[in-house]
């Protein structure tokens, strides 16, 4: 699937669920802290989304897709604790990019890979919107947080360190 698919199906998933949303078009960028003033937000509005792999035991890996605020580490421990693993890394860039979908920087906060499980920091939830790239570079979107928990149904855990400041 390359990202064009993944944009389609994000804005077809919405629709379909008659979610509100706004689009914002700026220059191509895909990091969080310098994509956020292109936006207008805050770092702590932007969804900051991590594929990660997990092992648990040799024979048993899963991948969690960690959304954590862009002011904030994602934390491999608590994920590792979470999901009752052995052993916790970043996923490599091309399973991570098969799994989301798209390229990294525009990985979204919504896994639409049964293999891909959504975990997300409740700090997020403590934002009226969120925004992140929209399965492009050139692309973000805006959501009403209470709109996207709805949708997305992720597992709400403690996943951060403390906020970077």
């Amino acid at each position: 699937m390359d990202q064009s698919d993944t944009y389609t199906q994000l804005i077809t998933f919405l629709d379909e669920h008659e979610v509100p949303y706004r689009l914002i078009d700026h220059q191509p960028e895909g990091r969080t802290e310098l994509v956020s003033p292109m936006r207008g937000n805050a770092l702590s509005q932007a969804a900051k989304c991590i594929v990660l792999m997990v092992k648990i035991g040799k024979k048993v890996t899963r991948y969690i897709l960690a959304v954590v605020p862009g002011d904030a580490r994602v934390d491999l421990n608590a994920v590792k604790a979470l999901i009752e693993g052995t052993y916790v890394a970043f996923a490599s860039s091309d399973i991570a990019e098969r799994l989301a979908g798209s390229v990294a920087g525009t990985i979204l906060p919504f896994s639409f890979n049964p293999e891909l499980e959504l975990v997300v920091d409740p700090s997020l939830l403590e934002n009226d919107e969120i925004y992140f790239n929209a399965a492009r570079l050139d692309r973000s979107m805006v959501l009403k947080m209470n709109d996207y928990v709805a949708v997305a149904r992720p597992r709400l855990k403690r996943i951060t360190h403390v906020r970077v400041k």
